[in-house]
């Protein structure tokens, strides 16, 4: 496991550019249904993103190797039918294997939220499986989640607050892998009661994720993986508890935030190459 997801000393090199010119691909197609919000994320944090149909990539209309980071959106690929992201995760492995592998063993960086984590963890991209819920429910609410891993991606980090959305969502693995994720940083979040998890009077820990993980990390961190949404927190407004935060922020004298936490992991994908 060492050597497949956590790369090599080339692989942690930085490739500097013009921030401005940082180009994102953000897939799309059979199912896939937040493309929209999260091209907007990585548009709002900087960079350019394009919204690119797998096909189009399969048929070499775009080029995977003309991007500086890869984003593979939430929804439900191919309703799901075979399993989360296993259709979309097949199809990407019988036709796109060869130029995905080059592209993140360039340097560069790949991103998938909710499907997109269970695409890659199909694929065998990042350790472990996402699988069906605890409770056999679909969920969707906000969760609190605590950054430990050591990656580009969760740069001044500490804590979020993000929504949740998936019927499989519950993070497995072999213990061998758990022990190596944990020795080897590659855990990104873990679910923790925070403040709207509080507010909601809700559990920590939405669907019984091994060891409360929320998101995982690959080849030196430049692979990430995770459950809930960070597209969906990128304005304060979208917090469940905005009317409390505003009511804090006027008794402090001061104005509520525009932007929310969510978006400091899109802004540190473009920050990455800046």
């Amino acid at each position: 496991m060492e050597n497949r997801f956590r790369g090599s000393v080339f692989m942690q090199t930085k490739m500097k550019r013009n921030k401005k010119n940082i180009k994102v691909l953000v897939f799309s197609g059979y199912g896939l249904n937040c493309e929209e919000e999260t091209a907007h994320a990585f548009e709002r944090a900087g960079g350019k993103a394009d919204i690119v149909h797998i096909n189009d990539v399969i048929d070499g209309m775009k080029k995977m190797s003309d991007y500086d980071i890869l984003a593979f959106p939430g929804g439900f690929a191919y309703g799901d039918d075979t399993g989360s992201g296993k259709a979309y995760g097949n199809r990407m492995r019988n036709h796109l294997w060869k130029p995905l592998m080059q592209f993140i063993e360039s340097g560069k960086l790949v991103i998938g939220i909710c499907n997109g984590f269970q695409i890659l963890s199909q694929i065998g991209i990042l350790p472990g499986a996402v699988t069906f819920n605890e409770s056999n429910r679909y969920i969707d609410r906000w969760v609190d989640l605590k950054a430990e891993g050591k990656s580009p991606w969760l740069s001044g980090i500490e804590t979020l607050s993000v929504p949740i959305a998936h019927g499989e969502g519950r993070y497995i693995a072999p213990k061998k892998v758990l022990d190596d994720l944990k020795k080897n940083k590659q855990v990104a979040f873990r679910y923790y009661k925070g403040e709207t998890s509080t507010y909601q009077n809700l559990p920590a820990n939405p669907n019984g994720a091994t060891e409360n993980i929320a998101g995982v990390l690959a080849y030196d961190g430049r692979v990430f993986g995770m459950m809930p949404h960070p597209d969906r927190n990128l304005f304060s407004v979208q917090r469940p508890d905005w009317p409390l935060q505003k009511e804090r922020a006027k008794r402090a004298g001061k104005k509520l935030p525009f932007d929310s936490d969510g978006l400091q992991i899109f802004k540190n994908g473009i920050t990455y190459f800046g």
